[in-house]
């Protein structure tokens, strides 16, 4: 799921550059690529992370990996459905809504599924990562049920199957922000006070967070953007506060089977997370030719959410996946210096570019755009050679313990 998104940007963004312009190409392939990387690839990580992590935690009936495969199933179908709408046209008023039942049935499973966990916590009450987690949770229902009434409705009405700029724009902060952040807030609170060494979270302080990035989201959905970007960089800046992203560690990071790198992509992820607001609450005030905008969404879904992915996924996958070893810390080195670097060319690149500021940017985005092609394609290689590897005789017990116990700092 992560090559469809991933090629049609690289080539939307050659055709831009080429052009000089972004009114060259048409909307709805640029929603495609955007529908496939949230969509996708983002989507389907937290949905398997979740099926994962929940059965781990409690108790998570055994028909549950069946149900699995056919959320899963429905899901892909689903968005591999609103790609080919989008780029082909073929047949897209059927293909539209579609596409949008598939994707709802198969969450509506996994939602099901997940709603009926009960955790092994003594706990009463449940942690604030887990709090953080089921908001992203009703977020993603919530998305989903909007993206299926604009389906229904482009399909009756529209000329075409790409999203009203005002639409989109309140669809994307409801994608990004209201999603797969809060997710990635939760499950970094549950795992990196081990992996990194970190102190333990400050709760209220992730609950805060919580709350402002819920204000800030249904701020934009109304349309007081400024206000609402405004409201997010707040909750960004308190989320990695309280998560203590850049405390100094308590104890040695537990590296096992990564680079010894692992900490600093971490770290990055949430510099681009601050700068991403910043950028909003700057588009919000200033931007003319969607330069501005283009930068802030960048940031947020290539240098955050990519980003932690790259970091977070050679870390957990190969021990989710039966105890085998990472193929290559070198690749997972390679690949991460190279979606930052790219990330920092496109975002530094877009703003001079399409607001008119400086020509010689325009150079600059197709070099951006192929080095997070060769980005994606050694994390994806990476972690493909780990899957076909023979898992090792002992899992990695660090994830076990954490998978299983209520702190998530017993190691």
């Amino acid at each position: 799921m992560l090559l469809p998104g991933t090629f049609l940007g690289v080539w939307n963004l050659l055709s831009i550059s080429a052009e000089h312009s972004a009114s060259s190409l048409s909307g709805a392939w640029i929603q495609a690529h955007g529908h496939a990387q949230i969509f996708g690839w983002i989507g389907t990580f937290i949905i398997g992370i979740g099926y994962y992590s929940l059965s781990k935690m409690g108790a998570i009936p055994a028909f549950a990996a069946r149900r699995a495969w056919t959320s899963w199933m429905l899901w892909t179908a689903g968005v591999l459905l609103r790609w080919c709408a989008n780029v082909t046209l073929w047949h897209w008023r059927i293909l539209l809504p579609l596409s949008a039942a598939f994707e709802l049935s198969g969450f509506l499973i996994f939602f099901l599924t997940i709603s009926r966990h009960k955790s092994n916590s003594p706990r009463r009450h449940p942690e604030t990562w887990m709090l953080l987690v089921v908001a992203s949770t009703f977020g993603f229902l919530l998305l989903l049920l909007f993206n299926a009434a604009l389906a229904v409705v482009l399909a009756g009405r529209a000329a075409g199957p790409e999203i009203p700029h005002g639409l989109d724009q309140r669809f994307l902060v409801l994608a990004t922000w209201g999603v797969p952040v809060p997710a990635v807030w939760g499950f970094n609170a549950r795992w990196l006070p081990a992996f990194m060494g970190l102190p333990r979270s400050r709760t209220r302080g992730l609950g805060i967070a919580m709350l402002l990035m819920a204000a800030g989201v249904m701020l934009a959905f109304i349309g007081y953007f400024g206000v609402a970007f405004t409201v997010l960089l707040t909750a960004a800046v308190a989320a990695s506060a309280s998560l203590r992203i850049f405390s100094r560690a308590e104890r040695p990071a537990i590296l096992q089977g990564v680079h010894r790198f692992f900490p600093a992509f971490v770290r990055l992820s949430y510099v681009w997370l601050v700068i991403s607001a910043l950028l909003s609450v700057w588009a919000a005030a200033a931007d003319r030719n969607g330069g501005i905008w283009g930068a802030s969404r960048h940031a947020l879904t290539v240098g955050f959410l990519a980003g932690m992915i790259f970091a977070i996924a050679p870390r957990i996958l190969p021990a989710f996946a039966g105890g085998r070893e990472l193929y290559s810390r070198t690749l997972m080195l390679i690949s991460g210096a190279l979606l930052n670097l790219g990330c920092l060319l496109r975002v530094a690149s877009e703003i001079p570019a399409y607001e008119g500021h400086y020509r010689f940017a325009w150079q600059v985005l197709p070099g951006s755009a192929v080095i997070e092609l060769t980005a994606v394609t050694l994390f994806a290689l990476n972690i493909a050679l780990t899957e076909v590897r023979a898992p090792k005789p002992v899992v990695d017990s660090t994830l076990y313990q954490i998978s299983s116990t209520p702190k998530a700092t017993q190691i």
